[in-house]
């Protein structure tokens, strides 16, 4: 699996939309949401489907966190 951190922080993100809307507003699920937060698989296509949303690359959301134990 490959460990990926998301952005948490407004002030870290200029793209920032709260998690409310994202549900009520643009239909994202809860649970991919809730996914994201722990840092566990996240389907693509939500991926995709926040990227266009905030109208961002997947870089501004995410970022690639190597894992230690892989050489």
């Amino acid at each position: 699996m490959v460990p990926v951190e998301y952005h948490k922080s407004k002030t870290d993100n200029p793209f920032y939309i709260s998690q409310y809307a994202l549900i009520k507003d643009y239909g994202i699920d809860k649970a991919q949401l809730q996914r994201l937060r722990k840092n566990m698989v996240v389907k693509t296509v939500i991926l995709n489907r926040l990227c266009s949303i905030l109208d961002c690359k997947i870089e501004d959301i995410m970022e690639f966190v190597p894992d230690e134990d892989i050489k």
